[in-house]
């Protein structure tokens, strides 16, 4: 397997687990609903898409570190928001520990394969 395909199937494998984790209702989105869950200390993981607005991926940022949130910005809000069964969402909070932590790995699975250099 190449090192496109294993991109690809890390990021299939991380918005199938994204769809997983909206069936099971542990994901919040929206700026006002992940600030608001952070404050109650129950988002485990802060997803900011991509081709957010900078203004807005700052702010969240901003929350996040505010709350002691791990987040991470990655891919792009359609594609999330389709997966999550939402439209026009670019903020994605986890709120389950276990959901967290195998996005989270998957995340940095693509980004490592991104910097990878054949």
């Amino acid at each position: 397997m190449n090192n496109q395909d294993a991109k690809a199937a890390a990021k299939k494998k991380m918005l199938s687990y994204m769809g997983f984790a909206a069936k099971a209702r542990k994901i919040v989105n929206g700026y006002n609903t992940c600030v608001f869950t952070m404050e109650k200390r129950k988002v485990k993981l802060l997803i900011i898409a991509a081709d957010l607005a900078e203004n807005s991926k700052k702010k969240m940022i901003s929350a996040a570190k505010k709350f002691n949130v791990e987040y991470r910005i990655f891919g792009d809000s359609d594609e999330m928001s389709r997966m999550t069964g939402t439209s026009g969402k670019g903020i994605f909070g986890i709120t389950d520990e276990n959901f967290a932590n195998v996005i989270s790995k998957e995340i940095d699975q693509i980004e490592a394969l991104e910097r990878e250099v054949f």
